[in-house]
This record gives structure tokens, C-alpha cells and sequence, in this order.
């Protein structure tokens, strides 16, 4: 007989927290989510799912029903006839609850 598995639940340490949630995303399509009550963040590479929602839970006070991560890949570019690469970035696209929101325009 199988046992249930436990739900993945992290515990962050207050550093934690700051250093897994870098800064909330502001564009034209992370704007249009918010109709579907979602929030996108920038993230730390390392960050994993559970502790990208308990960060989020903690540190607004709000109910996060899931989150969707995305890994970019820095791009190749010129600059003055050299070539560098642009800093790989990872974006959490964070689902809250119904009754729930985040106003990122003011500071935690």
C-alpha cells in the first residue's frame, strides 16, 4: 500500500526570504497576468518552487495557490566588436488565491 507523500513544505530563514525573492517583474505581460490574480518575480538561480512559496507567503501575507518557474539563458551580444553574454535570469510566475493580492508598487 502506498503512503501519501507529504506536500513539499520549506522552511526559509529570514535571509533567506530576501535573498530568494530579487525583485518584482514589471512588463506589459506580467501586467496582463495580474487579471488572472498572478505576480512574477525575479528570482535566485538556485530557488526552488516551495521555497520561492513560502518566501512569498511570509513575507506579503497572502495565499499562493502555485508557482511556475522559467529559466532564460543570458544572450549572446556585441559590444564595441566583442562579444559578451547577458546574465542568465529565472522568473517565478507566483498563482494566489482567490481574495488574495499583492500591491508591488509599495515596499515590503
Amino acid at each position: 500500500m502506498n503512503k501519501p507523500r507529504p506536500k513539499n513544505t520549506a522552511t526559509v530563514s529570514a535571509e533567506r526570504k530576501f535573498e530568494v525573492l530579487r525583485r518584482p517583474l514589471i512588463t506589459e505581460k506580467a501586467t496582463l497576468l495580474s487579471a488572472f490574480n498572478q505576480v512574477t518575480f525575479v528570482v535566485a538561480p538556485d530557488a526552488t518552487k516551495p521555497e520561492i512559496k513560502a518566501a512569498v507567503e511570509d513575507l506579503f501575507k497572502v495565499k499562493v495557490k502555485g508557482v511556475n518557474t522559467i529559466c532564460q539563458k543570458g544572450k549572446v551580444k556585441r559590444f564595441r566588436g566583442r562579444k559578451g553574454t547577458r546574465v542568465d535570469t529565472k522568473k517565478a510566475i507566483v498563482t494566489l488565491a482567490e481574495g488574495h493580492s499583492i500591491d508591488i508598487t509599495t515596499g515590503v
